[in-house]
C-alpha cells in the first residue's frame, strides 16, 4: 500500500490517463463541427503536427551536432 501514497505513481497515473483521454475529446469535439469548421481544424491539425515533427527533428539534429562538438 505504500506505492498508493507514493507522488509519482499519481502523476504517472494521471498522465497516463491524460494521454488517453485529451485525444479523444478533441476528436469528439471536431465530429460535432459545423463541416466547414470541422475541415479548418483537421488543416490545423496537420500543419500543427508537421511544425511539431519539424521542430523535434531539429532538436535531434542540433543535439546530435553539440555532442559531436563535445567529443572533439
Amino acid at each position: 500500500m505504500e506505492v498508493l501514497s507514493d507522488r509519482w505513481f499519481w502523476i504517472i497515473i494521471v498522465s497516463a490517463a491524460l494521454i488517453i483521454i485529451i485525444p479523444l475529446i478533441v476528436v469528439w469535439t471536431i465530429f460535432y463541427l459545423p463541416p466547414e469548421v470541422k475541415l479548418v481544424a483537421t488543416i490545423c491539425i496537420i500543419i500543427l503536427w508537421g511544425v511539431v515533427s519539424g521542430y523535434k527533428e531539429w532538436v535531434i539534429s542540433k543535439r546530435k551536432s553539440e555532442e559531436e562538438k563535445g567529443k572533439a
